[in-house]
C-alpha cells in the first residue's frame, strides 16, 4: 500500500503515524518511561505514551528540515518491567522527597535511597544496552523519556560508539532550565538533577558540555561548570536575553554555543528548557526559557554546522493523568519531530 503523508494518521499506525518497520528506519526511538526520583511534579514517566498519541498530529514536512519521515522512524514498545520498576522505585523514594531528602545516618533513609539507586542503575543498563544495539546497526537512538536521569546509559553508550573513530571524543549539547551537575539530590545519586554530573564523573568520553537555557541552579553548580577548564560552557538564558535586546542575532547565539563541540554530538532537550508555557505540566517548570522557534533555530544551526549528531534524547515531557489535555504531548511531539530532523542521516 502506497503511504500518504498528508493523510490523516491511520489507527494503529507507528510514531508519526509513520508505517515504517525496525528493518526499514534509520531512526530508532525507544521510550523509557521512568521517573523515580521527580522531585516537583510528576507524570514524566508517562510522556513517551502521551508523545506517541499526540504524534499523530504532526504533519510530516516540516517547515525547517524538510520531509523528515522519509529517513523511516520507528519506535519501539517499553518493557513492561520497565514502567513497573518507576513506580516501584517512586513510591519507596516519595516518603524522603516529601521530607526533602534523606537524613544523614538514618538507617531506614539510606536503605530507600540505596534500593532507589538500584532501580536507577538497572534502568540505566538497560538504556545503555538498547542505545549500543542500535548504534551497532548503523542506525541513530533517540531516547524518549523519562524524567531526565534516564539518558546516562544512552550517553554512555553513543561516547564509546563515538570513541572507536573519533579521538577529540563526544559533545553534549544539553539543552535545559537547569544545569544538572548535583553529585546528588535528595540522597538519590540517579537524580533527573544529577544527570550531567553522572555524564562528567562517568563518562569520559564525552569531552565537552555546551548547556543552552540554563535559569535555575546553585552555587556549587555553578562552580563545577567554572572549574570545568572547559569542559562545561554554559549559557545562561539571561544573558542570552539581555543580548537579544540589544540587538545581536538568535543564530550568532547559537552558533557561538555550537562553535566549541567536537563534530560528533549528543543532544539532551529537557522540554523545561522551553517557555513553561509551552510545557506546564513538565516537573520543574521555571519563567523564562526558549520559544519553541528559537530551539528549532538552535537545532537548525547545529545540523547547518556540518556536525553529526549520533543521538539524541528528549526528557521531562508531563502527561495529563487525564489524559484530556494533550497540549504538553502536542509539545513534545513536535519537538521530538525536530530532534529527528536535526539528527536525520546526511
Amino acid at each position: 500500500m502506497t503511504f500518504d503523508p498528508d493523510a490523516a494518521a491511520k489507527l494503529g499506525s507507528g510514531i508519526f503515524g509513520l508505517p515504517h518497520t525496525r528493518a526499514e528506519s534509520r531512526i530508532v526511538l525507544f521510550p523509557v518511561p521512568f521517573d523515580a526520583t521527580t522531585s516537583y511534579g510528576g507524570g514524566a514517566s508517562g510522556g513517551p505514551a502521551a508523545i506517541l498519541r499526540a504524534s499523530a498530529q504532526v504533519d510530516l514536512l516540516d517547515h525547517q528540515f524538510g520531509a523528515v519521515y522519509q529517513q523511516g522512524i520507528f519506535m519501539e514498545e517499553a518493557p513492561p518491567w520497565l514502567s513497573a520498576l518507576s513506580r516501584t522505585a517512586r513510591e519507596l523514594a516519595a516518603p524522603v522527597i516529601a521530607r526533602g531528602g534523606a537524613e544523614a545516618g538514618d538507617q531506614a533513609d539510606a536503605a530507600i535511597v540505596a534500593e532507589v539507586n538500584a532501580a536507577s542503575e538497572r534502568m540505566n543498563a538497560h538504556v545503555y544496552e538498547r542505545t549500543a544495539a542500535i548504534l551497532a546497526e548503523g542506525k541513530v537512538p533517540g531516547l524518549v523519556g523519562g524524567d531526565h536521569s534516564t539518558p546516562l546509559g544512552c550517553i554512555r553508550a553513543a561516547a564509546e560508539h563515538v570513541a572507536r573513530h573519533a579521538p577529540e571524543g563526544l559533545g553534549v549539547l544539553h539543552v535545559d532550565a537547569h544545569m544538572d551537575l548535583r553529585e546528588a539530590f535528595e540522597g538519590f545519586a540517579c537524580s533527573h538533577a544529577s544527570i550531567m554530573w553522572n555524564v562528567l564523573a562517568r563518562v569520559p568520553g564525552v569531552t565537552r558540555l555546551v548547556q543552552v537555557g540554563i535559569r535555575d541552579y546553585g552555587a556549587n553548580e555553578r562552580a563545577v561548570a567554572e572549574k570545568s577548564g572547559g569542559r562545561v560552557r554554559t549559557h545562561y538564558d539571561f544573558d542570552w536575553f539581555t543580548r537579544l535586546s540589544r540587538g545581536e542575532r538568535l543564530e550568532d547565539l547559537c552558533r557561538e554555543a555550537v562553535e566549541p563541540l567536537p563534530r560528533n554530538v549528543y543532544v539532551s532537550f529537557d522540554i523545561d528548557a522551553l517557555d513553561p508555557c509551552l510545557c506546564p505540566r513538565t516537573g520543574t517548570p521555571v519563567p523564562g526559557g526558549l520559544s519553541f522557534n528559537a530551539a528549532a533555530t538552535l537545532l537548525g544551526v547545529l545540523r547547518e554546522s556540518g556536525r553529526t549528531v549520533v543521538a539524541f534524547d528528549l526528557n521531562e515531557v508531563g502527561a495529563d493523568p487525564q489524559g484530556e489535555d494533550e497540549w504538553d504531548a502536542n509539545v513534545g511531539a513536535r519537538m521530538l519531530y525536530k530532534l529527528c530532523g536535526c539528527a536525520a542521516p546526511r
